[in-house]
């Protein structure tokens, strides 16, 4: 076992397996095929606020949004299970890929509700879920939407600043890899209504200049 609040490095992560994770149902709220390229017009961004059931469920409310699904990016093992993420040795971190029609909401809302249901700030951690799969981040698919990304963040960070004198810890960069999370975790809870949510945010709104 690793350090769980250190990052691996790509020598020493696990080397993971070719085969793909096999995702056996459509969404579970929208009938949407987790597996599929998106839609002709419709822009992605991977987000990791925290342990992915509650995350997910956030996004998939959204007007706009036209499909979510969990998974694995920012590490370097390749396929990775759930066991493999969680014990550190993969360098990755839970997201939620969100797909979205950019005629009816924009990365920067989206970007609002991520920054508010979540504490940047923790670093390796979010609440008391400890560990690099829980750090916060931001993958996008362009550069334009990394700009937009690095934007907020600033705006965001002036003011977490102000208020609770901390710094964003947010990992932003534009995306390398996603892999797909197994079937029971996809829209976890919508399954399972009592399931755990560990989504939690600072309290901050994020400034009303959007």
């Amino acid at each position: 076992m690793s350090n769980k609040n250190k990052l691996v490095t790509k020598e020493t992560a696990l080397i993971g397996r070719d085969e793909k994770m096999m995702i056996s149902e459509l969404h579970f709220i929208n009938q949407t095929n987790l597996t599929a390229e998106k839609p002709l017009g419709c822009k992605e961004v991977l987000l990791g606020l925290g342990c992915f059931w509650g995350a997910e469920r956030i996004f998939w409310q959204l007007d706009g949004v036209i499909s979510t699904s969990v998974g694995y990016s920012g590490g370097y093992t390749k396929n990775p299970t759930y066991q493999e993420v969680c014990s550190g040795e993969t360098g990755h971190t839970e997201v939620v890929r969100v797909i979205f029609d950019p005629t009816q909401i924009t990365l920067q809302a989206i970007l609002v509700v991520f920054w508010e249901h979540h504490d940047p700030t923790q670093g390796m951690r979010q609440g008391n879920d400890i560990g690099t799969q829980y750090r916060s981040a931001i993958y996008t698919e362009s550069q334009d939407d990394l700009n937009v990304a690095l934007e907020s963040r600033h705006t965001y960070q002036a003011a977490i600043g102000e208020s609770l004198s901390k710094n964003i810890t947010t990992e932003i960069t534009l995306i390398n890899e996603y892999y797909l999370a197994e079937t029971y975790h996809q829209q976890y809870l919508a399954k399972n209504p009592q399931g755990y949510c560990g989504i939690g945010g600072t309290g901050i709104c994020f400034p009303p200049n959007l």
